[in-house]
């Protein structure tokens, strides 16, 4: 019988919870701000509000039955294992619209307009929202189907980057509200949308995994290595150097840390040398222990 790492199955636990979290988080910016002023966000959600604009039809059915038949010609392609939380997104998504779409809807069949005649305020507050959602989901390795497949696919036979694909998907989309709506007004608000809600994307994405290197050389090496390891509980690594022009050895300490810890670090070793000579640069990513775990 296998092992079974109980360090693994919360790990797994906590990213289907968070990206839950993100699905509710996109839902509630699409229902709330952009469906009742007819924008048109990127990805399979701007499919179906168009569709919906044009015939009616709940976006929630659409959605779904856009996103079944990419991921039964995804799995073909890319197999189950890469699909698998996105088959969970895409399921929650469509429960969520309907529910929260059925709380909404009121008896004349409009929806409320959170922001009243603000429109442009209403689509900053949906693309914020919508890119914090899809951020959370896309930091614990989800997906939430549409265009993303497309793109992976189209990724895997040709040599195009993921994010340039998706971009002119997204385009495209928005552009064909046109078609639709008969407004550029709202086909250039879609626009905002879609800057709005990458930028946030990569905010969160960047903030959340973002890591810091520092670099130290002191003669009291081993005190601000001690101080590091019990008060922020952070490892050091020691390096072996000798100083170009004076020739003499020196220590060097290598420590990774998040942000938010850096503030201390600097704090403990001021107070215990500060002559000593510091460097801080950001990491993109740390994989480890005490930092994010690999995923595949």
């Amino acid at each position: 019988m296998p092992h079974i790492n109980p360090i693994h199955i919360w790990d797994e636990i906590k990213d289907y919870l968070l990206i839950s979290l993100g699905c509710l988080m996109y839902c509630m910016g699409f229902c709330l701000f952009l469906l009742p002023y007819q924008f048109i966000p990127g990805g399979c959600t701007g499919i179906s509000a168009l569709i919906y604009y044009g015939t009616g039809i709940p976006t929630q059915y659409s959605y779904f039955v856009i996103n079944a038949m990419l991921l039964l010609i995804g799995l073909k392609v890319l197999g189950f294992k890469y699909f698998a939380k996105t088959i969970y997104a895409v399921v929650l998504i469509t429960v969520l619209l309907e529910i929260i779409q059925g709380i909404l809807m009121q008896p004349d069949g409009t929806m409320p307009r959170l922001a009243n005649d603000e429109e442009f305020m209403a689509a900053v507050l949906g693309g914020t929202i919508e890119g914090t959602g899809l951020a959370l989901v896309f930091i614990n390795n989800g997906s939430t189907g549409g265009t993303d497949i497309i793109a992976s696919i189209v990724n895997k036979y040709k040599n195009f980057s993921m994010g340039r694909i998706l971009m002119w998907l997204d385009f495209l989309i928005v552009t064909s509200g046109f078609m639709v709506l008969q407004d550029w007004h709202k086909v250039v608000i879609g626009y905002c949308i879609l800057l709005i809600s990458m930028v946030m994307l990569d905010y969160t994405m960047s903030s959340a995994t973002q890591s810091v290197q520092f670099t130290i050389i002191s003669d009291k090496y081993d005190q601000i290595a001690e101080a590091i390891n019990t008060e922020v509980e952070r490892g050091v690594t020691e390096l072996h150097g000798e100083g170009w022009y004076s020739k003499q050895e020196r220590r060097v300490l290598i420590v990774m840390a998040r942000r938010r810890e850096s503030t201390q670090i600097f704090r403990l070793i001021k107070h215990i040398d500060n002559q000593a000579f510091v460097t801080m640069t950001k990491v993109v990513g740390v994989y480890g222990e005490g930092f994010d775990h690999i995923k595949t």
